[in-house]
């Protein structure tokens, strides 16, 4: 596939060629797995909704649904528009026929599952594919060898790592070169600020992170006293109990005074925030209702000023972590 020319405001995924909006699509939620109230219908028109709203990126996993299904859905509703998105995929993770997850880094398993997610997908080849995590039983070294085959043959473009710490980054690299990694990042998480994004400047590695709103929490509609759901997942994650919770709402309490100085919603500040920090390429937003990611897509094409930014900067400070 020859590499479109970019447009105003994407930027490029390493040295790759390939140019991206700094909002991308996360495909995650659409799977069904962990989100409630997931259908077909509002999947498809939300995955229309981010590429009417000038996102051109998509990202998803070969384990994003028990049998595939975030795949299958963007094959459904990208046919017409291919040729102007930048589709990314990631490997090594698989779910066993009772919904048990399985990390598998071996290289045949590697082009095993890229190719079935071609065929899900309905494509010839995927612009970015990650090792998704890496197994304890393989080094990422020999996993890394997968992802050299997979460019040779074409169906890859380049390639990214998502999950590893510094020293597997490096290992991965000095056997296949990436061009992206995709870490957890967001106002409340940013271990990766201390050692990772350093070295992906300094080697011009993207990084392309995933929970710039941690999960809805930093969207501005989760507030004390939530309701939420006995089955929903976000219940068992540590962010969501006690001072972690707390400290959350402290924030989103100070951003609720900068949205309505700007006129911008708390997540559009959020992710505007998130975009605009050292290293960040672009940031992984994910919806299942159109409206959700037509609002986080309305965080581009503009920047905070330098007096919100200081307010934010205080306000992550003065933060308990615990």
């Amino acid at each position: 596939m020859p590499v479109s020319p970019p447009q105003v405001g994407h930027r490029q995924i390493g040295t790759s060629g390939i140019h991206v909006s700094p909002v991308a699509f996360g495909s995650w939620p659409i799977a069904g797995m962990t989100s409630l109230g997931v259908n077909d219908a509002d999947s498809l028109a939300t995955i229309k909704a981010a590429v009417e709203s000038g996102i051109n990126f998509i990202d998803t996993a070969h384990c994003y649904g028990a049998h595939g299904e975030s795949e299958k859905l963007i094959g459904r509703a990208i046919a017409e528009d291919r040729e102007q998105l930048v589709i990314a995929s990631k490997g090594g993770i698989h779910w066993d026929q009772n919904v048990v997850r399985h990390y598998d880094g071996r290289p045949e398993t590697l082009i095993a599952q890229c190719e079935q997610s071609l065929d899900r997908m309905k494509l010839d080849t995927i612009d970015l594919y990650y090792l998704h995590a890496p197994d304890p039983n393989v080094s990422v070294s020999d996993s890394a060898t997968a992802f050299n085959t997979l460019i040779e043959s074409g169906k890859i473009r380049t390639a990214g790592v998502s999950n590893l710490s510094l020293t597997e980054i490096k290992a991965f690299n000095a056997v296949c070169p990436i061009s992206a990694i995709q870490p957890p990042f967001n106002m409340l998480q940013q271990e990766i600020c201390s050692e990772i994004i350093p070295w992906c400047l300094a080697n011009k590695v993207s990084v392309i992170n995933y929970w710039p709103l941690m999960k809805g929490l930093l969207a501005g509609k989760i507030r004390r006293g939530h309701p939420f759901a006995a089955e929903d997942k976000r219940l068992t994650y540590s962010i969501f109990q006690g001072q972690a919770f707390e400290s959350a709402q402290q924030l989103l309490d100070g951003l609720d005074e900068i949205a309505e100085k700007t006129g911008h919603s708390v997540a559009q500040i959020v992710v505007n925030w998130t975009i605009n920090q050292p290293g960040i390429t672009s940031s992984l937003c994910g919806g299942k209702r159109p409206w959700q990611i037509k609002e986080t897509a309305g965080a581009m094409d503009w920047q905070l000023g330098s007096d919100c930014l200081t307010t934010i900067t205080k306000l992550i400070k003065s933060l308990k972590r615990n």
